[in-house]
């Protein structure tokens, strides 16, 4: 039976929450640059220093959220096979393809990325945000534990850790 590994906020996450934070960043700087109406408490225009401050932050934030949240994957899970999604197109991939699964804790969404043994028509890693979970942020997330059992189930090994 085919169930949902990621979290029902990976849309959000992938397109509304980049765009909000890049569209405001982005119009807050190009106020400072041409003038627009952002002064000081006194009523000044704010000091060049601020211009390049928020021109700096709107391109190193919008290239973390690509790294971070732009690139996630709606990820479904059967038996055998995964089934990944961008959004506008599914490919189902075997369990068996499955060569390393990391978690990244120290991002709030503490994103998975699962390594293939052959290229995806989404690359050779894909990573996905699991079901969000409010306690036991020094362990790992339990679909970690539940991809790795299902991938070693499938090439017929027992359900410990996956062979490096």
């Amino acid at each position: 039976m085919r169930h949902t590994v990621s979290s029902g906020q990976t849309f959000f996450m992938k397109f509304v929450f980049p765009a909000a934070w890049l569209t405001g960043f982005a119009a807050v700087t190009v106020a400072l640059f041409t003038g627009g109406r952002v002064t000081n408490p006194d009523g000044l225009p704010p000091p060049t220093e601020m211009k390049w401050l928020f021109f700096g932050a709107t391109v190193i934030g919008g290239l973390f959220l690509f790294w971070c949240c732009m690139r996630l994957k709606r990820v479904e899970l059967d038996d055998d096979s995964l089934y990944i999604s961008n959004y506008l197109r599914e490919v189902r991939v075997p369990l068996r393809d499955i060569e390393e699964i990391t978690e990244n804790r120290w991002i709030n969404i503490r994103p998975v990325t699962l390594e293939f043994r052959r290229d995806t028509e989404f690359g050779p890693r894909i990573t996905f945000m699991p079901k969000t979970r409010w306690w036991g942020f020094w362990r790992a997330h339990p679909v970690v534990g539940e991809l790795e059992a299902a991938a070693r189930r499938s090439r017929g090994l027992p359900p410990e850790r996956l062979p490096a």
